[in-house]
Parts: C-alpha cells; structure tokens; sequence
C-alpha cells in the first residue's frame, strides 16, 4: 500500500506541474504573436535603412565629410554586449548566448580580456547573473530594458553606447544575441555594432547604391546615422525577446508532452501495483478459507 501511495502522490505531482507548463506555454504563445508582430514590421525597414547607412560609410570614406561611427582603429578597447533574458525556462534559449559570448572573448579578443580592455554590458538577468560570477569586468546591467521594450527607452542606451565609441572609449562595440527565425528556431548572432564598416557587414549588398542625398552629407551623418544604429540596436533586443518567448513557448509544449507520457507510464505502474495487490490479497483470503477447511 505504500508503494500504491508514493506513485498517487508522484501522479497528482506530475499533473499539477502539467498545469503549470501547458499555462505558461499558452501566455507565451499569446506574447509571442504580439512580440512577433513588431519584428516583422521592422525588419524590412531595419535592413533598407541599413544597406543606405553602409552605402552612405562608403561613399563618405572618399570624400572630406568625416563619418565619426565609421572610425577605424586598432581594436584595444572593447566592449561586448551580451543579450539574453531577465527569466529562464526557455530551454538552452541563454546559455548558447553565453557561449558564444564567451567563444568570442577567448577566441577573438583574448589578448584584450587579459589586459583588462574587454567589458561586458549585459542586457538580461541571465547574462548579468553568469558573467558575475565570473567576476567579469562589467558596465552596469540594463535589465530593465526587457521589462519595457519601448523603442525610446531603447534609444537612449544606445545613444549612449554610441557616445562610448565616439569619445574613444572603446574602440570596438559587439552584439551577442539570438535572432529569431521562428518559434523552434534562433540564429545565435555575432556582429559588429560599431564602427560601421561595409567591409565587415555581409548583410548587405556588395555593390554600393550611388543615392542622391539632400540637403547633404554632413547632416546625414547627424541626423540618418544615429538613428539607423538606434534602429540596429532596437531590432537586436527585439529580436532577441521574440526569440525569447518562441523558446520558452517551444520548451513548455516538450515539457507538457514529457508530463503527459509519464503521466501515462505512471498510471500504467499504478494499475499494475493495484492488480498485483489485489491479486495477493485474494490469495491469502483463499490460502486462509483452505487452512479453515482442513
């Protein structure tokens, strides 16, 4: 009877944890249409405005109009942005952006981290988490930009990141993050932030476009340059919360189909403990009814 006991106990357990994973993939299916919604808008938007802004780098580099977010240096200072989320159950949703993050430190910018002149800005709970205990020199967390995904608020970070590179801070500025291609599926993402170089983005068409621009370079650079990478970052952290609750809608569907199946096998256990008790009970009512007798 107390096996029969321990596997009701375990069952009841099992269904209410059911409960919670079909709950929470149900809250992320309904964010994620949302979510999804605004990436798909921006992206072609994104990209164009992009493809202009490199071409516009190009065109600048043979002429007197000095583009300041196209600086190119030896890369001594470098700042890694790290983009993962504020809550976990999404699977191997932010430890592949730590790895990566990761690879990318020892890989490609080891000498820098040894000397020092490696920073991580973590926008996530996750990311911040890890690289803390780590001990990892870090700028201070931007957390809160998932709780409220705005493009202002996201603007302004970036506003600031830019300022970082302008000032000579930093001379390199890199993005870590998963994009989402659909709700199964992130493309885990490295790429340059800043500077801005045609050579190094292979999104982008090869051939410049020779646009006509009014009233004239100089107040391109202020004025459509910031904006295009405000945009860049705003899409980056976008891409990365869609991604967010494609995967967390992803990992609660297997984890409500897994406590289904042991759902199934426990209940199957159960019936055949009941049935083999039973069974014995019936055997000493008989064994005891035959002493009786004789």
């Amino acid at each position: 009877m107390a096996n029969l006991k321990a596997i009701r106990i375990r069952i009841t357990s099992v269904k209410s944890t059911r409960q919670i994973t079909s709950a929470m993939k149900m809250v992320s299916a309904a964010k994620l249409r949302k979510a999804q919604d605004k990436i798909v808008r921006l992206r072609p938007y994104a990209k164009k405005l992009h493809e202009i802004l490199v071409g516009l780098s190009q065109s600048l580099s043979d002429s007197n109009v000095e583009n300041i977010y196209a600086r190119q240096s030896a890369p001594e200072k470098i700042l890694v942005v790290v983009i993962t989320s504020n809550r976990g159950l999404c699977g191997a949703f932010n430890s592949n952006v730590i790895k990566e993050a990761r690879r990318v430190i020892t890989d490609k910018y080891y000498e820098q981290y040894k000397k020092g002149n490696l920073k991580i800005l973590p926008i996530g709970k996750k990311g911040y988490d890890y690289f803390r205990k780590l001990n990892m020199s870090m700028l201070p967390e931007r957390n809160e930009l998932l709780n409220n995904l705005t493009y202002d608020n996201v603007s302004l970070a970036a506003e600031n990141i830019m300022n970082m590179f302008t000032s000579k801070e930093y001379d390199r500025i890199e993005l870590v993050y998963n994009q989402f291609k659909n709700a199964a599926v992130q493309n885990l993402t490295n790429e340059m932030f800043l500077p801005v170089s045609a050579e190094t983005d292979q999104t982008v068409k090869a051939t410049p476009v020779d646009y006509i621009y009014e009233p004239g370079k100089e107040e391109i650079v202020t004025e459509l340059i910031p904006k295009s990478l405000k945009i860049h970052f705003y899409q980056a952290i976008l891409d990365s919360f869609v991604a967010e609750h494609g995967a967390r809608m992803t990992a609660m569907h297997k984890a409500t189909d897994n406590a289904t199946t042991m759902i199934r096998e426990l209940t199957l256990q159960y019936n055949k403990a009941r049935q083999s008790t039973i069974t014995n009970q019936i055997l000493e009512v008989v064994s005891g009814a035959e002493a009786l007798k004789g």
